[in-house]
């Protein structure tokens, strides 16, 4: 083994799972001969004494919020340790490297990362600089790194304990969950998707023997529920069955969820019913909007009616859909925006989205695919680099004066722990208010009759 604490490895947000990308990288690492180590800085602190001790420190960013966080991080990295060699990876340090480059970085890697930060790190002990495929620097650029891994099991033992992180509530009590992934990138590339501009319609299946002793690892550390993690988990439905037949098979108490298209949960309902009877707990589905103009320009692949009949068929087999949504896109009006509130009023289904969803505004980070709409500089305004987005504007001002209330209102709400039918109903009022219009809440509270408690993980935020 190579000197223990040279590299630091840190998680800033995993959607409030035990880290996947730090186990997948601790164990190639230490199959390298490195004896690095893990900070998972939502559940431990993160002290001055690693970061002055390790020479490289790796900070995953797979999503917007992670990414964020990883940079005041790296900001004080750099006053702490200022030699140290700052390496970002994820999906997102690839599509803002040319910014965090010029700022508090060294290196970032989008794709599969562990290869290049592996080479990576071997260059820096040789004293090479010499530019690596995969990796993104001061001195050279590159695209993302998509040449199959060798996967490992993830190595979790020097994580922080599953009980840490989010559980799934069902029928009155917290199982402790664990999380793992069955493949990387996605065969579908949805405009708005920061998987498209980097795996550009591919994706890699996990083999499924690794997939299975990393669920058998986390039932052995008390896991009662997995959550699969991948883009879609039906890409690969074969792979997809198998790996769940045999965790059922050795695991039949075990619960799960998965996140899988609209459209693949109709392509393949035939396989619903033996979901539910391997241990589905829920379903989450990236529904988006009802606005078929909306759809369209995200390139969903599903329809409004596709949306209607998805929940009604999931509701036959006893699955609930947790849809995520994007209400705030410039093609969304104020009227669709009401009538996707009523979609969920009306069918009974508001206890299946989490309020924060309907706050969500549409990010546009360098290298979008969204940038290649036409007409898009009607609406389309500067590189904001330091927000990691394209600032955008709705052709109607209300839309985005209702999205800054609504996201400050929901935010209160959860912080409060609020309600949830109250909170939807304060949604409502304010989309109305936006149109001149009122609602009595207390009154629709009432008429809506009594809240359902469905199976739900307790990290609500998905981006």
């Amino acid at each position: 083994m190579r000197a223990p604490g040279k590299i630091l490895l840190i998680s800033c947000y995993e959607l409030g799972h035990q880290p996947f990308q730090l186990a997948s990288l601790l164990a190639m690492l230490q199959q390298a001969g490195y004896a690095p180590k893990a900070v998972d800085t939502t559940v431990d602190d993160l002290s001055d004494q690693d970061i002055k001790q390790a020479s490289f420190i790796g900070i995953s960013v797979p999503m917007h919020t992670a990414l964020r966080l990883g940079h005041q991080i790296a900001q004080r990295i750099r006053t702490v340790n200022p030699a140290a060699t700052i390496c970002f990876y994820g999906l997102y340090a690839l599509l803002n490297s040319e910014y965090l480059l010029q700022e508090q970085i060294d290196a970032a890697i989008g794709g599969e990362y562990e290869g290049p930060l592996l080479q990576l790190i071997a260059s820096l002990e040789e004293g090479k600089n010499e530019p690596i495929p995969g990796v993104s620097s001061r001195q050279s650029r590159s695209g993302p790194s998509l040449q199959r891994t060798h996967f490992l099991v993830p190595e979790r033992q020097h994580l922080p304990s599953l009980d840490k992180y989010a559980h799934l509530e069902v029928d009155g009590e917290a199982r402790i969950a664990g999380y793992t992934e069955t493949t990387r990138g996605c065969k579908h590339t949805c405009r708005h998707c920061p998987i498209t501009p980097i795996y550009g319609g591919r994706f890699f299946a996990i083999p499924a023997e690794i997939v299975l002793a990393d669920i058998r690892a986390q039932v052995a550390q008390g896991a009662r529920h997995i959550t699969f993690g991948d883009p879609d988990f039906l890409n690969g439905p074969t792979h997809a069955l198998r790996i769940l037949r045999v965790m059922h098979q050795e695991f039949p108490n075990l619960t799960f969820d998965a996140t899988i298209k609209v459209e693949h949960l109709l392509k393949r309902r035939e396989i619903l019913p033996e979901l539910k009877e391997l241990g589905c707990a829920f379903i989450v589905s990236a529904v988006e909007s009802i606005n078929d103009a909306v759809l369209n320009y995200l390139d969903k692949g599903h329809t409004s009616a596709d949306i209607a009949e998805v929940f009604g068929l999931m509701e036959n087999v006893d699955i609930p859909i947790r849809p995520s949504l994007l209400p705030f896109t410039p093609w969304e009006t104020l009227d669709s925006f009401i009538d996707l509130l009523n979609f969920f009023e009306e069918r009974q289904l508001i206890e299946n989205v989490d309020p924060v969803h309907f706050s969500i505004r549409l990010l546009i980070p360098p290298g979008s695919s969204i940038l290649e709409i036409p007409g898009s500089e009607r609406w389309l305004d500067d590189l904001d680099s330091a927000a990691y987005s394209y600032r955008w504007h709705h052709p109607d001002p209300r839309m985005d004066t209702l999205q800054a209330r609504i996201a400050s209102y929901v935010e209160i709400a959860d912080r409060d722990q609020a309600d949830l039918i109250e909170t939807f109903f304060g949604i409502k009022a304010l989309a109305l208010a936006a149109r001149g219009e009122d609602l009595a809440v207390s009154e629709a509270i009432e008429s809506y009759g009594k809240q359902k408690v469905l199976p739900h993980l307790t990290e609500s935020w998905f981006c």
